[in-house]
């Protein structure tokens, strides 16, 4: 029981300081750690683009065309770009000459490093040499000369002859003239018809 002492008070002030303390004891209550984190949370933006085409260029020259229908910048921690509903890419000889074709079904590429994943149903051909390569996901990090293109995963090479080529792991340059299978596990002769993809 709380007493108050009533000497030349009046009850104005009574009743304006009740409500003040009534107010200040409503308003302090604990809010759940959950309802804070959420409200504080930097909520990640994301920029859509549709029907992109990059071009990208050394020199003055061309060196890739990438097309994709969607495209997605995510400010997060570490932001990046996403092509989640497939992506096209082109590559170019010294010559400027098409030489190489990929496609994939999505991609991810972080901001500040050369790096991009590529992954499901991944497909490279070679149009010079007339070899395709399909793999489940594959690695593109332009800083490793000579073999931007990597991958730890199930490999298949079709190469202009009929033969495939299966394995697991594979090295390949950017222009895919040169690729290494790491653990290679089978060849096959083929012909039109069998099942095996074109």
């Amino acid at each position: 029981m709380v007493n108050i002492h009533m000497k030349n008070i009046s009850s104005h002030k009574i009743i304006t300081a009740a409500l003040l303390t009534g107010c200040f004891f409503l308003f302090s209550c604990e809010n759940d750690r959950g309802t804070v984190n959420n409200i504080t949370k930097k909520a990640a933006g994301v920029e859509e683009a549709t029907e992109i085409k990059i071009n990208y260029t050394m020199g003055g020259k061309a060196k890739a065309l990438l097309t994709a229908p969607l495209m997605l910048h995510v400010e997060d921690t570490v932001s990046y770009y996403e092509f989640p509903k497939t992506l096209y890419a082109e590559f170019f000889n010294e010559q400027e000459q098409k030489e190489t074709k990929l496609t994939a079904l999505y991609g991810k590429y972080k901001d500040g490093q050369s790096i991009i994943y590529l992954r499901d149903s991944v497909k490279i051909i070679n149009m010079l040499k007339g070899d395709t390569i399909y793999c489940d996901d594959l690695w593109w990090d332009r800083s490793r000369t000579n073999v931007e293109f990597y991958t730890d995963k199930k490999v298949r090479i079709r190469q202009k002859d009929g033969q495939y080529l299966n394995g697991s792991g594979m090295e390949a340059s950017q222009s895919f003239k040169n690729y290494h299978i790491l653990h290679v596990n089978g060849q096959l002769n083929s012909k039109k018809g069998d099942g095996l993809p074109d």
